[in-house]
């Protein structure tokens, strides 16, 4: 079994990314692989600077592989147009409103997101003030990433399609069926995206997203085949 780290939703917390990333380079595994599952942008303070550390470590060639989630994604679809809307989202909303956060992420640059504030104008301000290579990054990031024993994923699987088959747009947003399903994927499946109070795992899957996004901590853990340590300030804790 070759051991591999997971970090979940990232959510702009620079600052707890850096201490999951502390904890794993006391583990006694250090320096093997580390998959990020996405969503490093929104609702947090830092989103630029989460990128910045991501993207710094894989041109220092850490053995780091980056996922895309559906905030990622946001960023580059507000970008293109600031009005868009996703069908996926529970109800109408902009990337730019509250419940979703993509303001935090413009600040995080530098961007004027101050309440009443032309969105026209703040889009072209987002233009100027997001590099070109954070979004060229976002864009080339991939959407799953398989090993021999574990499938990691942002959101999930749409049972009965064969992982090559997979739409985007499941592997970034879905939740039920996934959630839902109890049949074996004959790997386990290694996904974000649905927040708890801490990362769980099931008989076909591991949730790591335990709610950095809301305030609550980051959570790294050590894979080896199918059973799966969260990482702290105690060591290892067994799921």
């Amino acid at each position: 079994m070759m051991p591999i780290y997971v970090i979940g939703d990232i959510h702009g917390q620079i600052d707890r990314l850096n201490e999951a990333l502390d904890y794993i380079a006391t583990d006694e595994h250090a320096g093997a692989p580390i998959v990020f599952l996405g969503d490093y942008v929104d609702r947090g303070p830092d989103s630029r600077a989460v990128i910045e550390l991501l993207m710094q470590g894989q041109a220092e060639g850490r053995p780091w592989t980056c996922l895309m989630g559906n905030h990622d994604r946001f960023l580059l679809r507000f970008l293109d147009n600031p009005r868009y809307m996703d069908p996926a989202v529970s109800r109408p909303l902009l990337w730019t409103d509250p419940p979703l956060g993509g303001a935090h992420t413009l600040a995080s640059y530098g961007v004027d997101v101050r309440e009443g504030r032309d969105l026209r104008d703040i889009h072209a301000d987002a233009l100027e003030a997001i590099p070109q290579a954070h979004r060229d990054w976002i864009a080339n990031l991939p959407r799953f990433h398989a090993t021999d024993e574990q499938i990691f994923v942002h959101a999930g699987l749409r049972p009965g399609v064969l992982l090559n088959y997979q739409k985007e747009d499941d592997l970034v947003w879905i939740r039920a069926p996934f959630l839902d399903w109890k049949g074996d994927w004959g790997r386990l499946v290694v996904h974000g995206h649905t927040a708890l109070d801490v990362p769980q795992l099931y008989p076909n899957r591991l949730n790591m997203d335990g709610g950095a996004g809301y305030g609550r901590p980051l959570y790294p853990a050590l894979l080896l085949g199918r059973d799966a340590f969260l990482l702290g300030p105690g060591g290892r804790i067994r799921l």
